[in-house]
């Protein structure tokens, strides 16, 4: 074929991507080789004081056999506006894979099944909590401002169809945990789940709670009140948490990763069971000299492999964690970084980002059966109910790495490059469209929006 007739082609392709964009707000962007999509989740419907803490399944995810390259989130309202911590606080956002048996309804939301279900399995992260904790991506507060950047050569496997079990398929689902503090006595109180602001003493199951549990998620759970000023107008209104995902096709040039994350209110060092309790509180300091709670746990890692990335999660009043290796050296050290203004973003008084850990490759090893010791530091300056120290690494398992040339994303030459981008036109043209259709039939549905 001339090379005039394959300019053609790009020209047309070209034409077709216009047009799609023209009829539907959704489309796959590429950008040094990394594909794009953003989403929009369910509508997210808040009033003064109110909590939202919903599973929403089936959510609109990149289809095939990818390796994710990143996974971003915020909250936003109806004309896609960024909305401020100060008034729609985001206790948590978490993405979890998920298998579901073939001509099962799909419901859009339901309460957390705890995949009890033989129509549902999980197909969580690497471990290591025995129950819970089994998302692959997931943030709080300080989603904004965080890098969820998986370096190359490396990438997240999802989508392989050799690991889904036979008359199943892989899907995903979103828990999105909102809490509306417009008009709120004690904003802080309120995102910190204090039991009396919500004036509740049985948790969502309706088992009463234990007379000394002051604060934390059973006070907070979905359709819960915190407690607002007096004469407030309960102005409802809609949310959405946007989602960004950016991936690459699978190849063989990739390097899977494993995702791992640590509790440290996981009960291994005393029990040699994983239970990890997720959450816990800090009791206010009574000396003048010394305001840092640090609390500690201990596992032992179950491969041997190099760490290429790191992160904790903390909620408000936490100044930071680490990660040790078995002879005490730092693994990866995280901190949170704290707004200090009014702009979405740089809320004062909450953690708005976290610093992450890119090592070299290959120079933080962690070897198998390898005991790891996780810190978690608070400012114990005055009491925090319902505080998290978690901590997420990617790891390459060591004997993968040495069998895989690196990859690096860079523009495809001609006449490749003009193939390619007809061929992604007229694909991206008949999907985008058919999901325009779709989403115009149920509009409490998932919408993707463009970038």
């Amino acid at each position: 074929m001339s090379l005039g007739r394959q300019v053609a082609i790009f020209f047309i392709a070209i034409v077709l991507l216009a047009t799609c964009a023209e009829n539907s707000e959704a489309r796959v962007t590429l950008e040094n080789g990394i594909k794009s999509m953003v989403y929009l989740s369910p509508k997210i419907t808040q009033h003064p004081g109110s909590v939202s803490n919903k599973f929403y399944y089936g959510i609109e995810f990149p289809k095939g056999h990818i390796a994710i390259k990143s996974f971003n989130a915020e909250v936003v309202d109806e004309a896609g506006n960024p909305v401020s911590l100060q008034e729609a606080y985001l206790h948590h956002w978490v993405a979890v894979r998920y298998y579901e048996r073939i001509g099962v309804e799909d419901t859009k939301y339901h309460g957390n099944l705890g995949f009890h279900q033989s129509d549902f399995i999980i197909a969580g992260n690497s471990g290591v909590c025995n129950h819970g904790l089994t998302q692959f991506f997931g943030l709080g507060s300080e989603t904004r401002k965080t890098s969820t950047r998986v370096p190359d050569p490396y990438g997240i496997e999802v989508g392989n169809p050799l690991e889904v079990p036979s008359g199943y398929e892989e899907k995903w689902l979103l828990n999105i945990h909102a809490i509306d503090t417009r008009g709120a006595v004690d904003a802080m109180g309120c995102t910190e789940c204090r039991c009396n602001l919500y004036n509740v003493t049985h948790d969502e199951y309706g088992r009463p709670l234990d007379p000394d549990y002051v604060g934390g998620l059973n006070c907070c759970y979905d359709e819960t009140q915190c407690k607002v000023k007096n004469g407030l107008e309960s102005v409802e209104r809609n949310l959405y948490l946007k989602y960004t995902v950016k991936w690459v096709d699978w190849s063989d040039s990739i390097v899977p990763v494993k995702i791992f994350i640590f509790d440290v209110t996981d009960t291994w060092q005393n029990t040699g069971i994983h239970d990890c309790l997720i959450e816990y509180n800090i009791e206010q300091s009574t000396t003048t000299n010394d305001y840092t709670s640090s609390k500690r746990s201990s596992v032992k890692f179950p491969i041997a492999g190099d760490v290429v990335y790191g992160i904790t999660h903390q909620h408000s009043g936490g100044i930071g964690s680490a990660l040790y290796s078995e002879d005490g050296q730092v693994i990866c050290s995280s901190k949170p970084i704290y707004g200090k203004g009014n702009d979405v973003g740089d809320e004062a008084g909450y953690i708005v980002g976290m610093s992450t850990c890119y090592p070299k490759p290959g120079s933080v090893k962690i070897s198998r059966d390898e005991t790891l010791t996780l810190e978690s530091n608070y400012s114990s300056e005055k009491s925090h109910t319902g505080v998290m120290g978690l901590f997420y690494i990617l790891v390459v398992e060591s004997s993968l790495e040495m069998n895989h040339p690196v990859q690096v994303h860079e523009g495809l030459e001609v006449p490749i490059f003009f193939w390619g981008v007809a061929v992604l036109g007229l694909a991206i043209c008949a999907a985008v469209l058919v999901a325009y259709q779709r989403r115009k039939q149920n509009e409490n549905g998932y919408q993707p929006i463009a970038t």
